[in-house]
């Protein structure tokens, strides 16, 4: 049986990430970024696609897992009529070749444990050649190479193209495998102790943890988040891609299935929120800084994603080997959103900014120029139709969040200028634009007869981020418009209490076919809107409802189905992470921080 969305825990070393499951088979690992090729692809496809199971010989699934506190580390054990066997996966923090390693652990009895080993470079279409060498078996194809280390009782045989293992640990044995991957026309790479990156492991994460600021309610699940968070961050640049994998659908058996292991401009405020709140400055610097060179050169080519580094080409193609997850086809790599036009990434792009000189975040010295030529150009295009938050594939519309966030483009820079007067800038200019966009908004977005903003102007369709209205300060949360469209969303796109994004499907707006689940990080906005405007215990009561819908381990990701019970998108997800973070400070927060 195929195994659900919500059967894998993530693993990674803030570089690239694995996917494990609840059998004990590593079925997603991309070498050596998170967008890079996969050489297990078995969660898009079938086991001949790559993947790696150790497990006690005859069992199915784990009996129990669970990360250990406060960390990336992640324990799966097997209860068996011969005794018990726990098995670790972790991926230690490198400044050098990534490595993934298992420790297979006897507690009780004595267990006999079985490992496949099946590397296929390329998303599954390539079959490397295996030798030995120096007692490690080394896995070669064009620009890769994989290296095998394993405990020295372990005896590994190849056999139908993939390498096999079989041994017995009685309690107290420890048999540890690594795999270590590098360029294959390099040297040998530097081999790492598992058990000594076990240690170090584990100490480093919970060295990190232990700087969060948030003690309230679910810490335990928000604490999750924030690791989860930084297990997305690429290390080298600050970037973090809004899931470590590609085409998990967004409808089971469906075509809405996109490569996310990019950096979204639209997280940018949010991430900056939840990790200067949860007392992580140096992240948040790093995500500014990497938003600094992603979106340097001309304003009118600002992209809506960037790959890790900031590279602006992520073109979109098909694998047409992979059948994808349950069927879900096709299987797409890269993510051809990226060459549209969308006002709101201005906005979002200038509110980080301005958040992070008001927190305290050490201002570079080309950062206020760089927001005079994005407000400039914003001035002369906010008129334009766009594609939408979120990215429909549908033709442009006058999408009404688009606009509310050019006026927050607005009104960040006209603050900053009030506050700094020393500045240079188009202050008159600005303030007019604000105005001006406000205006508009207000009677070309807005539906008197139901007292409620849509989605676009003259539409009756709704937008779950028409929610963010008062979060963002276009209106105070005390204005009946406000209080209208946050009643009319919910009842339109909440029916049964989660949300989903919007109510167009299969129209012009959005042409594609099938629905999708509700989606998670609008349901925290929901949350957060009830919360601003004073229907607090609504806002707990929802939260405590999307606490519950993490997995086993407190992952989520990008949307739930409820007739099913199912995790639906690419998982985990940052949106939904960011999500909870965010709304568990804004109910908490001020209550329980310190």
């Amino acid at each position: 049986m195929h195994p659900r969305i919500e059967d894998y825990a993530l693993i990674g070393d803030q570089q690239t990430a694995a996917l494990v499951g609840r059998d004990g088979s590593v079925d997603w690992l991309c070498l050596p970024r998170f967008d890079s090729p996969a050489c297990f692809a078995k969660l898009l496809g079938t086991e001949d696609h790559g993947h790696w199971r150790i497990a006690p010989r005859g069992a199915q699934v784990c009996t129990r897992r669970a990360y250990r506190p406060d960390t990336l580390v992640l324990d799966s054990e097997w209860d068996t009529p011969d005794g018990t066997v726990r098995l670790t996966d972790f991926m230690p923090q490198r400044d050098r070749a990534p490595d993934l390693v298992r420790i297979v652990e006897g507690l009780d009895g004595r267990v006999t444990v079985r490992g496949e080993l099946r590397l296929r470079f390329d998303y599954g279409s390539i079959v490397p050649w295996m030798r030995r060498a120096e007692g490690h078996r080394v896995a070669v194809a064009g620009p890769d190479s994989v290296w095998l280390r394993s405990h020295p009782q372990v005896h590994t045989r190849g056999k139908d193209y993939a390498t096999h293992s079989e041994f017995t640990v009685e309690k107290g044995d420890k048999v540890a495998f690594v795999l270590t991957w590098h360029p294959s026309h390099h040297p040998r790479p530097r081999f790492v102790d598992p058990f000594d990156a076990l240690e170090s492991s584990v100490a480093d994460w919970r060295a990190w943890t232990g700087q969060c600021r948030y003690h309230g309610p679910h810490r335990d699940t928000v604490v999750r988040s924030l690791i989860t968070l930084k297990a997305l961050t690429y290390a080298p640049t600050g970037g973090i891609v809004a899931a470590p994998t590609t085409s998990l659908p967004e409808t089971m058996g469906g075509v809405r299935n996109w490569d996310y292991r990019y950096s979204w401009l639209r997280d940018s405020t949010l991430t900056l929120e939840a990790l200067l709140a949860a007392g992580y400055h140096e992240e948040a610097e790093a995500w500014r800084d990497w938003l600094l060179r992603a979106v340097a050169g001309d304003p009118a080519d600002l992209q809506i994603m960037y790959g890790l580094s900031g590279e602006r080409r992520l073109p979109e193609y098909e694998l047409s080997w992979l059948p994808g997850f349950h069927g879900s086809a096709p299987v797409r790599i890269g993510n051809e959103a990226v060459r549209q036009f969308q006002l709101d990434v201005y906005g979002e792009v200038i509110d980080s900014l301005t958040l992070a000189r008001s927190s305290g975040l050490p201002v570079k010295s080309h950062m206020w120029r760089m927001q005079c030529a994005l407000m400039e150009f914003l001035r002369s295009a906010w008129r334009q139709p766009d594609k939408g938050l979120w990215e429909v594939r549908g033709r442009r519309r006058h999408f009404v969040y688009s606009k509310v966030m050019a006026w927050v483009a607005a009104d960040r820079a006209v603050r900053v200028m009030e506050r700094h007067p020393g500045l240079e800038g188009n202050l008159e200019g600005w303030r007019a634009m604000r105005d001006e966009v406000h205006r508009e908004v207000c009677e070309r977005g807005y539906d008197r007869e139901r007292n409620t903003f849509t989605q676009y102007y003259g539409s009756s369709a709704l937008d779950a981020a028409l929610l963010l209205i008062p979060r963002v300060g276009f209106l105070p949360p005390d204005d009946p418009r406000v209080t209208g469209t946050i009643d009319a969303v919910r009842a339109e796109l909440a029916p049964d209490g989660l949300m989903r994004r919007y109510s167009t499907e299969g129209t012009d707006v959005d042409p594609l076919p099938g629905k999708e689940g509700t989606f998670l990080v609008c349901s925290f906005w929901l949350a957060d809107a009830l919360d601003l405007i004073g229907r607090r215990d609504e806002a707990r009561e929802l939260f405590e409802r999307l606490v519950g819908l993490c997995n086993d381990v407190g992952l989520l990701a990008e949307e739930y189905d409820p007739a099913t019970d199912r995790l639906l998108g690419n998982f985990p997800q940052a949106f939904s992470h960011l999500g909870l973070v965010g709304t568990a400070l804004a109910l908490f927060g001020s209550e329980k921080a310190g």
